[in-house]
C-alpha cells in the first residue's frame, strides 16, 4: 500500500562536499563554516571541523573536512577525486576506509580514541539492560574504567559490580562479559595492550545477539 503526492521543491542528494558547500548559505567572505573554525583572509571555502580547531589564513576556494582519523584538504573544483583517494587507501589497506572510528554494535557502541603498535584506546558505551557477549582474546589484555552508570563484569568465575571511577583488569585468555544493569547508559574507557589487537581475536562463548566466533 502506497501513496504519492506531487512535491514541488529543490533537490539535491548532496553527493559530494561540494554540493553541502551550494546547500548552504556562506558567510560574507562566502565561506560555509563547521565546528570549531576560524579563518583570516579565505574566501568561498567549505570547512568542517567535527573534532578540533581548525584555522585557514589566505586560502581561496578549499574544501577542509576534519574528522577524528583523518584530513581531507583539496579545491572546490576537484573535490570529487575523493574516489580516487579512497582508491589509493583500499589498495594500501588502510584502516581508515575499512573501520570509522565511531562503531555500532546491538548492545551499544564503541569509539577509538587513541591506537598505536601495541594499545588502544576506547570509548565503551553499553545501552541499559545490554550485554555484550561471553568472549576471550588470545593477543591482549583489558583494563576497564567506569565512567558513569554500573557495570557488572563477568572476569573468569567471578561476577563484580563497579561503579564510577572504579576499574577491573581482565588477562589475557580469561574469560569475560560487560552488562549494564542500570536504567542509564554505561559509559566506560578501555584500554587495551598486547601484541595484536584487531577485532577479529574474539572467541566468543555466548552470545545474545546470535553472533558466532
Amino acid at each position: 500500500r502506497a501513496a504519492v503526492v506531487p512535491l514541488s521543491t529543490g533537490w539535491s542528494d548532496l553527493g559530494s562536499w561540494e554540493a553541502f558547500y551550494q546547500a548552504e548559505q556562506g558567510d560574507d567572505s562566502g565561506n560555509v563554516c563547521h565546528g570549531d573554525v576560524m579563518t583570516q583572509d579565505a574566501e568561498n571555502c567549505y570547512f568542517n571541523a567535527q573534532h578540533r580547531l581548525v584555522t585557514a589564513i589566505g586560502v581561496r576556494d578549499l574544501v577542509v573536512v576534519e574528522t577524528r582519523d583523518a584530513v581531507l584538504v583539496a579545491p572546490r573544483e576537484r573535490v570529487q577525486e575523493v574516489k580516487n583517494m579512497v582508491g589509493r587507501l583500499q589498495s594500501a589497506r588502510r584502516t581508515e576506509c575499512r573501520q570509522h572510528p565511531l562503531v555500532y554494535r546491538p548492545w551499544g557502541s564503541y569509539e577509538t580514541l587513541v591506537m598505536d603498535a601495541r594499545f588502544q584506546v576506547k570509548r565503551i558505551t553499553v545501552n541499559p539492560g545490554a550485554e555484550l557477549s561471553l568472549q576471550m582474546h588470545h593477543h591482549r589484555a583489558e583494563h576497564w574504567v567506569v565512567v558513569s552508570g554500573t557495570a557488572e563484569v563477568t572476569n573468569g568465575d567471578a561476577v563484580h559490580l563497579f561503579s564510577e571511577n572504579q576499574s577491573t583488569y581482565i588477562p589475557v585468555g580469561t574469560k569475560h562479559r560487560l552488562k549494564n544493569p542500570g536504567v542509564i547508559p554505561l559509559v566506560l574507557i578501555e584500554i587495551q595492550s598486547g601484541a595484536y589487537l584487531g577485532e577479529d581475536d574474539i572467541v566468543r562463548f555466548a552470545d545474545v545477539y546470535g553472533r558466532e566466533g
